[in-house]
């Protein structure tokens, strides 16, 4: 059972949203809260699998209360997804950086919305690649860390490979095909890799992968 806390400050949205996940039997909203504040307290003591957290609220926004989660051991096991009503809110690289493991557009489909949350609580990356690369592209058009330890020289020839196809916004599988290996070894050294920079997810290794320069942003 996937435990999913909504906090949003909108109750139509709040309500929208249960009333979709409510319907699948493999998911269970344990909790919603109206802001920040109140849905760490709530992540703590519900220890949810997903909190879907809304960008913009009241008290604590989504990008602090995003940063407190995964500042919290225990929590580590709460992927954060950010909800915004933009593709391209000013905010989301932010909340990627600060910890998210990936963020959803508010007019999503049903379809890919509960698709969205069985693949954040696998502990994927919810990262399209075409967005993905033009929020890079405004946010990070040059390397932060240039000429600062990364730990990127910890990796493998084979890990830095992965990590540059995560980057990309592959799958396992899909990195798997390109580099001739199985989807598990695959798996293996995008695991290792997050182990390595100390990333808490595939959202936060993409993060890196650009900052460190390691990855160059491409033309939208």
């Amino acid at each position: 059972m996937i435990r999913v806390l909504l906090v949003d400050d909108q109750p139509l949205i709040r309500s929208g949203f249960r009333a979709l996940l409510d319907l699948e039997d493999d998911i269970e909203v344990v909790a919603e809260a109206a802001d920040g504040q109140e849905g760490l307290v709530l992540a703590r003591e519900h220890l949810p699998d997903v909190a879907l957290v809304d960008i913009r609220m009241p008290v604590v926004d989504g990008i602090e209360a995003t940063r407190r989660i995964a500042a919290d051991p225990t929590l580590a096991g709460v992927h954060v997804v950010i909800l915004t009503n933009y593709g391209l809110d000013e905010y989301v690289f932010n909340a990627l950086r600060a910890g998210a493991a990936g963020f959803l557009v508010k007019d999503i489909v049903p379809q890919d919305f509960l698709h969205a949350v069985r693949v954040a609580a696998r502990g994927d990356a919810l990262l399209a690649p075409s967005i993905t690369r033009r929020l890079i592209n405004r946010h990070v058009a040059q390397p932060l860390h240039t000429g600062t330890d990364t730990g990127l020289e910890e990796l493998t020839h084979r890990e830095r490979e992965a990590v540059v196809l995560v980057a990309r916004g592959l799958s396992n599988d899909q990195i798997a095909d390109r580099m001739v290996i199985s989807p598990m070894t695959a798996k293996t050294h995008v695991n290792r890799a997050m182990a390595k920079l100390h990333a808490r997810d595939r959202a936060q290794l993409v993060v890196l992968a650009y900052e460190s320069g390691l990855v160059a942003p491409r033309n939208p």
